[in-house]
């Protein structure tokens, strides 16, 4: 029977604090120059929890905590490079001091103050949903 083809499975994390969110300026492509929420790609035998942990602590520098779920998300068109789906969780900071990555340069951003045209993949639509679930301060779930 032949291998199925199937999506890769990804990871985000809203890393929150006050009315404030970690946002990288990435230093790679696709997207380079853009804001993204921290993330990467859940690695064969390891947990999604895990790996949004890992994630977090490889690409800002800051250990984290995950609090909430906000949702799937699973676009075919997400990411230009594959076809992909990313758990996306809200995280809050244990320890740690911001740093960057390969990937960007992370720093804090006011949630009334992103400049939502100038954010790569489908994180514009996640930070709107996570900015909707912390008004509801209740479980958010979307499917569109």
């Amino acid at each position: 029977m032949p291998k199925p083809k199937t999506p890769v499975l990804a990871v985000d994390m809203i890393i929150e604090k006050d009315n404030e969110v970690v946002l990288l300026q990435r230093e790679t492509k696709p997207y380079k120059d853009m804001l993204t929420i921290p993330g990467g790609l859940v690695e064969y035998g390891e947990t999604v929890e895990h790996a949004a942990v890992r994630e977090a602590k490889e690409e800002t520098g800051l250990k984290v905590r995950l609090k909430e779920i906000i949702g799937v998300y699973s676009n075919p068109k997400r990411d230009p490079r594959f076809c992909s789906a990313s758990i996306v969780f809200v995280a809050e900071i244990i320890s740690g001091k911001l740093k960057g990555s390969y990937e960007g340069k992370p720093d804090w951003y006011s949630l009334n103050k992103i400049d939502f045209s100038d954010m790569g993949f489908d994180h514009e639509k996640i930070l709107k949903d996570y900015i909707k679930w912390k008004k509801s301060k209740g479980t958010f779930w979307s499917t569109k």
